[in-house]
């Protein structure tokens, strides 16, 4: 909860709305075995589908377990659901709004333990999704899980 707050304030505190990273940026996350995954990991010629969340968010329960019941739809894409929390609370996290997506080829989750995130890729809220082309360039952002239906359709007809 207090992570939400310091999130709410530094984004609030701009005199400048963020603006989300029109292409990848450079980033050092960690998988759950502590190895670095970073731009450089991003699956190559493939849409990337990033998801940054907080497991005390409700907005964010709602995100998740819209990608759970619409897994399907997103399996042309990378999806990357990165979290500030720890590995416990994550698992638990999508263990239960979104357990299609464990153990899947296509999914990896990440910590965001440098807290680079939200200065890298510029969202304004959680939860927060960006849709980036096989080129990195950035395809579509939104911060609404009512919202996800466009990255759906977006990689299925395999928008670059």
């Amino acid at each position: 909860m207090i992570r939400t707050f310091i999130f709410c304030l530094l984004v609030s505190s701009n005199a400048i709305a963020q603006t989300p990273a029109q292409t990848i940026p450079v980033f050092d996350f960690y998988r759950f075995d502590k190895t670095a995954f970073t731009n450089n990991n991003v699956t190559p010629g493939k849409m990337s589908f990033f998801m940054f969340f907080d497991c005390d968010c409700d907005h964010c329960q709602h995100a998740m377990t819209n990608l759970n019941k619409n897994f399907q739809e997103y399996k042309k894409a990378s999806i990357y659901l990165i979290s500030l929390d720890d590995q416990q609370k994550i698992n638990a996290f999508v263990s239960k709004y979104a357990p299609n997506l464990k153990g899947q080829k296509n999914v990896t989750m990440l910590q965001d333990t440098k807290n680079e995130f939200i200065t890298r890729f510029g969202p304004r809220k959680y939860p927060s999704m960006f849709l980036y082309a096989a080129d990195k360039k950035l395809l579509g952002y939104d911060d609404d899980p009512a919202n996800m239906a466009r990255f759906s359709k977006q990689i299925n007809a395999g928008a670059k």
